[in-house]
């Protein structure tokens, strides 16, 4: 085997240049906000039909609270209209929706609209959406070693048993597929404290293009690249061709 050339299980998107795609075109920057859910619309529906078992979209970090208070509130808002508008839409299309970071933050409204939403997905098989969102890398780390030493704490776990496996049992996402692919929009060669944990050996893509420009074809092209490279994991290229 000298490529892998099948199609990645976990592919996870940080959406980034809404507001230089807005920018560009005179609009402020709520407005490209706004145009990138159709790209969110298109790569879930992309991913549905290559037979990707989970996307992981970075839609807000635990950084982003500093931006303009406006710009904060509009995304917000954005926030809870996609949630109303289109978990209906995804509960139809098999797709279950999961929002993994530190949710407490939000509103009473928006915390009942996300546990509703989850609720009503809960049992679909076709894709796992997850949205990551108050979310951060580092957080998510912290929150697994708190929660492993509370577990030390109570008894119910010994600290010389805590290993890779039983810490990653611990990280959001850790009952989903390892993530294979990250793909970065926007021009950025960076992660963004996103997902520090799972990117250990996944396969990283960047692109220029912003993300309201993000569309099947672009997807495509961030597969196919992913299908051409060889995973070693650690081994030599001989060991992986054997």
């Amino acid at each position: 085997m000298t490529a892998n050339s099948a199609i990645p299980k976990h592919v996870a998107i940080i959406m980034d240049g809404n507001g230089r795609w807005a920018k560009q075109r005179g609009k402020i920057r709520t407005f490209g906000h706004k145009a990138g859910v159709e790209s969110v619309r298109n790569a879930v529906s992309f991913a549905r039909k290559q037979g990707i078992e989970a996307l992981t979209l970075f839609a807000f970090s635990s950084e982003n609270w500093n931006r303009p208070a406006e710009e904060v509130g509009v995304l917000m808002e954005l926030f809870n209209l996609v949630l109303k508008s289109e978990v209906k839409k995804l509960h139809k299309n098999d797709v279950r929706l999961k929002v993994v970071g530190d949710t407490e933050r939000f509103d009473d409204k928006l915390i009942e609209r996300i546990r509703a939403a989850e609720k009503l997905t809960a049992d679909n098989k076709s894709l796992v959406l997850n949205i990551a969102a108050n979310y951060g890398g580092r957080w998510d780390i912290v929150r697994a070693a708190r929660l492993c030493a509370e577990k030390v704490r109570a008894g119910q776990l010994e600290a010389g048993d805590i290993d890779e496996s039983t810490f990653y049992s611990h990280i959001c996402l850790s009952s989903l597929p390892e993530l294979d692919l990250l793909i970065r929009t926007g021009g950025e060669s960076r992660v963004s404290n996103f997902l520090l944990w799972q990117l250990a050996y996944s396969e990283l893509y960047f692109t220029p293009t912003l993300w309201p420009d993000f569309n099947e074809h672009e997807f495509s092209q961030a597969i196919s690249d992913f299908a051409a490279r060889q995973r070693r994991f650690g081994m030599t290229s001989e060991q992986v061709e054997v």
